[in-house]
């Protein structure tokens, strides 16, 4: 008798804590509408579609009065911190007027803590028709950067000034005027005028900092020692200009409409444009005529291949650090295979 009024008083428990969360998501959906409402100035606020969740931040679609917008909502406390990464990075990629990505809105702190930020809504598929395409304006992204300093030397010194003050302005060096997040590690992006040294400080070595401090993973620490010395080598003979990159392209991060391709969730930085081509390389989503149309646009240079390995182990140790020891060994075997 006793036993089965502990398992009622349980289920009631069990209820009652779950009519309490439901009450509290609730409550807190309506205040996050109210917030939306006021400021984005719509007296119509419906949501649309289900609402997703990646494993960074949660997201919904909502109708306005000036038409349809994407929310992504994260209740951490460093969320304006990554939102503003991303939103820097998508003004500058924007202002390039190559590749289209959505038009960003708004950042809104969350009571609480945590922040949304609004965006255009685009209806997107997945990539397909426009992969080539795709292909060609990445290259021409990467390739904006290096035209403005050609067009600044035949001008001698007049870009961004006078009447053209709100053109894109030629830039000297590696890094970013933000720090941006590559999923949810904020990244530095100090500027440096050796990019070698800017890949080992701010992303090999910041990554494996987090590995030291998690794992304290021996096998790691003694490669890397040995590694970190080779790196500069790997480099000679090759002209390396700042390319602005989108950062983190993978293929959840490409899609299409019927116009063309769009490209989404970035963490910019103006980097070796190689850089960009290890992660769309490893987990695959990018079709040959992808890569086909980029290298017409910028050709692979002498040790391209060795490089492209040094840059998947940036993105190998990334997701040690984002999802635990199951990319332990790959990072690993690459740092093996590039100390050979």
């Amino acid at each position: 008798m006793i036993l089965v009024r502990l398992s009622s008083i349980l289920l009631l428990s069990t209820a009652i804590q779950m009519d309490l969360a439901e009450s509290s998501c609730s409550s807190l959906e309506i205040t996050m509408e109210k917030i939306l409402k006021t400021e984005l100035k719509t007296s119509l606020l419906k949501a649309f579609g289900s609402s997703g969740g990646g494993y960074i931040s949660q997201s919904q679609g909502y109708e306005t009065d000036s038409g349809r917008v994407f929310v992504k909502i994260n209740h951490k406390p460093q969320a304006r911190k990554m939102f503003e990464g991303e939103m820097a990075s998508l003004e500058a990629i924007q202002k390039t007027n190559i590749v289209r990505v959505p038009q960003p809105i708004k950042i809104i702190d969350l009571p609480g803590g945590g922040a949304m930020f609004v965006m255009e809504y685009l209806k997107m598929k997945h990539l397909n028709k426009y992969s080539s395409k795709l292909g060609e304006q990445i290259a021409d992204l990467h390739l904006y950067n290096q035209k403005l300093g050609e067009k600044l030397r035949k001008e001698g010194n007049t870009i961004g000034k006078g009447a053209g003050h709100s053109e894109s302005q030629y830039v000297d060096k590696f890094g970013f005027h933000t720090a941006t997040c590559c999923g949810y590690i904020p990244q530095v992006n100090e500027w440096q005028s050796d990019w070698p040294s800017f890949f080992i400080r701010h992303r090999l070595q910041a990554q494996l900092d987090l590995i030291e401090k998690d794992y304290g993973d021996r096998e790691a620490r003694e490669l890397w020692s040995q590694l970190k010395l080779k790196i500069p080598e790997m480099f000679c003979d090759v002209e390396i200009v700042p390319a602005l990159l989108h950062g983190d392209l993978w293929a959840g991060n490409v899609a299409e409409d019927d116009s063309g391709p769009i490209i989404f969730d970035p963490a910019s930085f103006y980097g070796h444009s190689e850089f960009e081509l290890a992660i769309a390389g490893m987990f695959g989503g990018f079709s040959s005529s992808f890569f086909s149309a980029y290298h017409s646009k910028i050709p692979k240079a002498p040790g391209f291949e060795k490089r492209n390995k040094l840059y998947q182990l940036f993105n190998y140790i990334n997701h040690w650090n984002h999802f635990g020891t199951g990319y332990r060994g790959s990072t690993l075997n690459v740092m093996r295979k590039l100390l050979k």
